[in-house]
């Protein structure tokens, strides 16, 4: 086999560390098959996430395309699917200029994606593949591979695979393996421009972006306690001054601005004055990845800009509020922490800025 188009359809969360989870198989699959062009689909609940433009620049797709499945808007109650036909007639059109050869099904439950996965292979006359999760799951696809279950235990995995790795499941039926691949993200040609018009290095001290985020009413439990998160910033500073920028929503800057007040008052008590600037709302993801490339080390909480520093391949230290071991990256510029004290913050935050200067 030696596709020279490949369509890879995926559904469920719209999260920016969702969607960069796959870019590990994007560039597994680019590895196998340089000359090959990848084409991403997306089965969306709604249109209009603001993940939708970091994605449709991605460097390792060559067309990406977003098709809602549902009426009504994010927060209704009652949100009913659209029918199977009209998704397929939507499907069709995205694709209907493409010449695809090989299309692969990365969910590992549910029968539409399965359905379509069918059809447009049919329709293209292409190989389909995807995952057998139960038995007759397996008559969709030309090629499937064994359940999330029998892939763990081939590779020794925890249950709580890492979401990472749940996308290579799919690939295991074409005999690729993840082989410790990351996840990857390259500035896009907005996020350079900015990157250019904006140097924010501090000569004689450190560049750190901080992104407090969870902003939203599901993701709160996950914001790192802005005291705690103060202190730690504190003793990190006393061990290495830095120049701090922060990262944010609109809706984020109260937050940011909360921070900022309790880290001035620890620095000033110690004699320190620290830079510090606050992007919140004014930029976009393709610009904040241009913010994030500029780092020495980004701090984030779990949400999207950790995934996106760690695809970047800055060093990056993320803090959890609680144990997650799925949404952990194990690489050695990545650090996961768990309610810190401020001095294994320091000390980890240290080694990782270390690692970045070459020492």
């Amino acid at each position: 086999m030696n596709p020279k188009n490949i369509l890879l359809i995926k559904s469920h969360s719209m999260g920016i560390g969702d969607l960069l989870r796959g870019s590990a198989a994007w560039r597994v699959l680019k590895t196998k098959w340089p000359d090959a062009q990848l084409h991403f689909l997306m089965l969306s609940n709604h249109a209009g996430y603001p993940s939708e433009a970091l994605i449709r620049s991605h460097y390792l797709l060559s067309s990406v395309h977003f098709v809602t499945v549902k009426r009504g808007q994010p927060g209704t109650q009652k949100q009913h699917s659209l029918p199977l036909a009209q998704v397929f007639q939507a499907v069709s059109q995205c694709v209907s200029k493409q010449a695809i050869d090989l299309v692969i099904d990365f969910e590992s439950s549910g029968l539409k994606t399965s359905w379509l996965t069918r059809r447009i292979a049919k329709e293209k006359q292409a190989v389909s593949v995807g995952i057998a999760q139960f038995p007759l799951r397996r008559l969709f696809y030309d090629r499937a591979a064994p359940s999330s279950r029998h892939y763990q235990a081939l590779h020794g995995l925890s249950r709580a695979m890492d979401y990472t790795e749940r996308d290579f499941v799919a690939l295991a039926a074409l005999g690729i393996e993840r082989a410790g691949a990351r996840i990857t993200l390259r500035p896009s040609a907005e996020g350079a421009t900015w990157m250019q018009q904006h140097p924010i290095q501090t000569p004689g001290k450190k560049t750190l972006v901080l992104n407090i985020g969870c902003g939203t009413d599901d993701a709160l439990v996950k914001r790192p306690p802005l005291e705690q998160l103060a202190e730690c910033c504190a003793a990190l500073y006393e061990r290495t001054p830095f120049a701090l920028h922060l990262s944010g929503a609109p809706f984020e800057r109260d937050v940011n601005q909360q921070f900022v007040a309790l880290l001035k008052g620890k620095l000033q008590a110690t004699g320190h004055q620290a830079t510090i600037v606050d992007w919140a709302g004014q930029l976009s993801l393709d610009q904040l990845s241009g913010l994030l490339q500029q780092a020495d080390m980004v701090i984030s909480s779990d949400s999207g800009p950790y995934h996106m520093a760690v695809g970047l391949g800055v060093p990056t230290l993320c803090w959890f509020n609680f144990s997650t071991p799925p949404s952990y990256h194990h690489h050695a510029d990545v650090v996961c922490l768990v309610e810190p004290s401020a001095a294994a913050f320091a000390a980890s935050a240290q080694r990782l800025l270390s690692c970045n200067s070459g020492e």
